[in-house]
């Protein structure tokens, strides 16, 4: 699959993708006779990879470490999953505190809301008042 292709599908930039080439976190990805990039499926699983934990806030020297231990074989398993149920233990908490803003933003809809329809019942009764005009 072409850069555009992939660019498009996942919603990384082309410039983003050739930078995590640069820095290692994607391998040399194999060129068409032409010097086109021609990502493999390998390559792509990659790719989703990356963008899923860039999503989650992994901070990119983590990922180069992550993955440099990756391509160091089995013997960095545990340290690898360390990493992992540190970056888990950090979105948990942003999450955790994501989910606080959400509430008080939830909380203060719902004070305006409230305050909307006592406003809208003010004024009903006042209409109520009023005798009609013929």
């Amino acid at each position: 699959m072409k850069i555009a292709e992939v660019s498009e599908r996942f919603g990384i930039s082309q410039d983003t993708l050739r930078y995590y080439e640069r820095i290692g976190l994607i391998p040399p990805v194999n060129r068409s006779e032409s010097g086109i990039r021609d990502y493999s499926e390998i390559d792509m699983r990659r790719v989703e990879f990356i963008k899923c934990m860039r999503s989650a806030g992994l901070p990119i020297d983590v990922l180069i470490e992550y993955i440099a231990l990756v391509q160091q074989g089995d013997s960095t398993i545990e340290a690898r999953k360390e990493i992992l149920i540190e970056q888990r233990r950090q979105l948990a908490a942003r999450m955790s505190d994501m989910q606080k803003t959400l509430d008080i933003l939830d909380y203060k809809i719902s004070v305006y809301e409230n305050a909307v329809l006592k406003k809208e019942k003010e004024m009903i009764r006042a209409e109520d008042l009023v005798p009609e005009i013929i």
